[in-house]
């Protein structure tokens, strides 16, 4: 790994720690993504083919404590009302947020500070808890796209000035976007991500008619440079299939890991944590997809 140099020389070991601490020494990292319920409401906690344990935010917090994961993202709010039971788990604060209520026909999108880096610092020096990165999205494309250009650039500075890892998601979106999984829009959006100084980017995997995604998608891996590329995970899929594609991702494509949240947390308690250990395996050990299966399915 390369330390970045809007690191001070004191923090850059910090920067390090937490680095190494998220991708177990790999490099890969596997983020257990829980920032949904301000992003998608409760369409993603509660009803049809959702496990009765995820209306409650707590059951995200006890998966990540138990399964094995590299770091887990949520809102600041929900880490400081549950952070204190769960002390042990790696976290990343997700600094801005949106519900998807406003559609963008009516309006394109923008997502804003919910908290400063001030903020930050504050709650990671007094909490105790292990406060290794933040988060931030970006919308390329909506006519605000300066405001969370801006603020994520200050976002990525402040945060290796604190030794922190930073992580950037990465959607066109808006009235001028025709195709949000374009491959080559997609890598468009993974090279602002490295633009901006970010450690890794979360963008959305292609779509192709062809089923050729792996391909297309090394043109993301490409454009990030040194800015690690994971994907999204989306909707609950069958875990072979998920599991495959997140195998292409990384082993085909040259990904550096994967977001995932919807296909672990909806899931009951068990099986969720089954579901992140073999995420992780694929993620972090290299496993097969064979293998992957073998853990999900363990008794």
């Amino acid at each position: 790994m390369k330390i970045p140099l809007s690191c001070s020389k004191e923090t850059g070991k910090i920067f390090q720690s937490s680095y190494e601490t998220i991708t177990h020494g790999t490099g890969k990292l596997m983020l257990m993504a829980g920032d949904q319920k301000i992003e998608h409401l409760n369409n993603d906690f509660y009803g049809p083919g959702i496990a009765p344990h995820d209306a409650s935010p707590e059951h995200m917090f006890q998966i990540a404590d138990r399964a094995n994961i590299g770091v887990f993202a949520t809102q600041l709010g929900l880490i400081s009302k549950y952070g204190m039971d769960y002390p042990d788990i790696p976290y990343l604060v997700k600094i801005n947020s949106k519900t998807n209520l406003i559609p963008t026909s009516q309006r394109d999108p923008l997502s804003s500070n919910l908290w400063n880096m001030e903020q930050v610092r504050h709650f990671k020096e007094n909490s105790d808890l292990k406060i290794l990165g933040v988060g931030y999205t970006i919308y390329p494309g909506s006519e605000f796209e300066h405001i969370m250009l801006a603020e994520a650039a200050n976002v990525i500075f402040e945060a290796h000035q604190m030794g922190m890892v930073a992580v950037i998601w990465a959607y066109p979106r808006g009235r001028a976007v025709k195709e949000e999984k374009d491959n080559h829009l997609i890598a468009g959006a993974a090279g602002i991500a490295a633009c901006l100084g970010a450690d890794f980017v979360k963008v959305n995997y292609p779509k192709s008619d062809t089923g050729n995604e792996p391909e297309l998608f090394k043109e993301a891996v490409m454009a990030a440079g040194r800015t690690g590329v994971i994907c999204a995970g989306g909707k609950q899929t069958a875990v072979e299939k998920f599991l495959k594609r997140l195998h292409d991702q990384i082993h085909i494509a040259g990904a550096s890991g994967n977001a995932t949240g919807r296909n672990i947390h909806q899931r009951p308690f068990d099986e969720a944590v089954r579901m992140c250990n073999a995420i992780y395996a694929v993620t972090v050990d290299g496993a097969t997809v064979e293998k992957a299966m073998d853990i999900f399915n363990a008794a």
